[in-house]
């Protein structure tokens, strides 16, 4: 996610989703000092929507990598 937006759907927080052998998905998320797995199917769907979204407004490949040389100075 490009450090100069302002909003984003990322700002909540981290958040990792997982999904187990037997196909069940779950998430852990982080807020402040506090960390939570998190199974109720609802929740973790709205994690997966919020996903989503911060993949949706993140940088593109290549703007990714044209990125990446800038700050390495590489350009």
């Amino acid at each position: 996610m490009p450090t100069n937006r302002e909003d984003h759907a990322g700002l909540s927080g981290p958040f990792t989703l997982i999904e187990t052998l037997e196909g069940k998905r779950v998430a852990y998320v982080e807020v402040a000092s506090i960390s939570r797995l998190l199974t109720d199917r609802q929740r973790v769907r709205e994690l997966e929507a919020q996903y989503g979204i911060i993949r949706a407004q993140a940088l593109t490949p290549r703007e990714s990598l044209a990125h990446v040389e800038k700050l390495l100075g590489a350009r």
